[in-house]
C-alpha cells in the first residue's frame, strides 16, 4: 500500500503548485483591475496614458493616448534613435498627432488605439493567457497599482521579443 501513496502525493503536489501560480497571477490582475476601476471613476473616465517601446539597438518610441469620457480622443507619437557617438543624445525619427477624426491612421507605427479598458481586456484574454510552457509571462503594476507592463516573451527568444504593453504613466486629465 505505501508505494501507491507516494506517487499520489507527488501528483497532488504538482497539481496544487500549478494552481497556485495561476491563482497568484489572477489575484494580482484582479487587484490591479480593481485599482483601475477606482481610478477610472475618480478621473471620470478621462485620462492620459503613455506607452513606451524600446530596443537594444537604441530605437525607442513613446505614444501618448488621450481618453475623454471613455473614448480615445487623440494620440501623439514620437520615435527616436540613440546617436552612436557614445552619448545619450537621440535623433527624432518620426513624430505625428492623430485627432478623433484621424485615429488609427498610423498602424505601422503605433498599432491600434486602446482605452485602458481595452488594455485590461487584452491583458486578461491575450497576454496573460499565453501558453506558459512556451512563454514567460509578465504582469507589473507600478502605476499606483495599475498595469505598468503586461505581456509575454517566447522562451529562448534573445532580442526584442516582448508581446504586450509597457505603460510609463497614467494620469487624470481635466478639460
Amino acid at each position: 500500500m505505501k508505494p501507491f501513496y507516494l506517487p499520489l502525493i507527488i501528483v497532488f503536489l504538482l497539481i496544487s503548485s500549478c494552481k497556485k501560480d495561476s491563482i497568484a497571477d489572477e489575484t494580482e490582475f484582479n487587484k490591479s483591475y480593481t485599482q483601475w476601476l477606482s481610478f477610472k471613476s475618480t478621473a471620470h473616465n478621462t485620462y492620459l496614458y503613455t506607452t513606451t517601446v524600446g530596443s537594444w539597438t537604441g530605437y525607442g518610441a513613446e505614444i501618448k493616448t488621450g481618453v475623454v469620457n471613455g473614448k480615445v480622443a487623440w494620440r501623439d507619437f514620437v520615435s527616436t534613435q540613440l546617436k552612436r557617438n557614445g552619448t545619450s543624445q537621440k535623433d527624432t525619427l518620426k513624430q505625428w498627432h492623430e485627432d478623433t477624426d484621424h485615429l488609427n491612421t498610423h498602424p505601422n507605427d503605433a498599432g491600434e488605439s486602446l482605452t485602458l479598458d481595452d488594455v485590461y481586456q487584452k491583458a486578461k484574454t491575450v497576454w496573460l493567457k499565453a501558453d506558459k510552457k512556451t512563454n514567460d509571462i509578465y504582469l507589473e503594476t507600478k502605476n499606483d497599482g495599475m498595469i505598468s507592463s503586461c505581456g509575454f516573451v517566447p522562451k529562448g527568444c534573445q532580442d526584442d521579443c516582448f508581446n504586450g504593453i509597457t505603460i510609463s504613466l497614467i494620469t487624470p486629465v481635466q478639460f
